[in-house]
């Protein structure tokens, strides 16, 4: 399903191409991807769109402390939740949007989610939420092979 997840954000919302679900089904029936992959990468928008609409930071500025529960540690990497801690704390992402986030990782089918698709589900996550313009840094930092030098 994840890989669906990334072939509608390349080639279509990225975009803004809104073809609807039966135009995409066929496409991506064309495309070679099964129909519960399919199905799967429509859910996961729809609940995604869904929580885009209700998100809301009632802890901004604060302290706050995340404590991952049992079967997040062993499904989100140790990589990818170091990377959503750097994320929050650089101020990319809000404590909401992390939420958000991990919620949809969670979704995802795999036994384990990878930095890689980490990377993916946040930038499908902020582009939703209409941050893209924020986004320009981060992408280079997400999707670059080398580090950024910090002054």
């Amino acid at each position: 399903m994840f890989e669906v997840l990334v072939y509608l954000f390349e080639n279509y919302f990225e975009a803004n191409i809104r073809p609807d679900q039966d135009v995409l089904t066929r496409e991506l029936f064309a495309a070679g991807f099964e129909e519960n992959d399919i199905n799967g990468a429509f859910y996961w928008f729809s609940a995604l769109d869904d929580m885009s609409h209700q998100s809301t930071d009632t802890a901004n500025g604060t302290n706050s402390l995340r404590i991952y529960c049992e079967s997040e540690s062993r499904k989100i990497s140790s990589n990818s939740l170091s990377f959503l801690m750097f994320l929050e704390q650089a101020s990319v992402i809000s404590p909401s949007q992390r939420e958000l986030v991990i919620d949809r990782l969670m979704a995802l089918p795999n036994t384990a989610v990878t930095l890689e698709e980490t990377k993916w589900i946040v930038l499908i996550a902020l582009w939703k939420q209409g941050k893209a313009g924020d986004y320009l840094f981060v992408e280079d930092v997400l999707f670059s092979d080398s580090r950024p030098t910090m002054h």
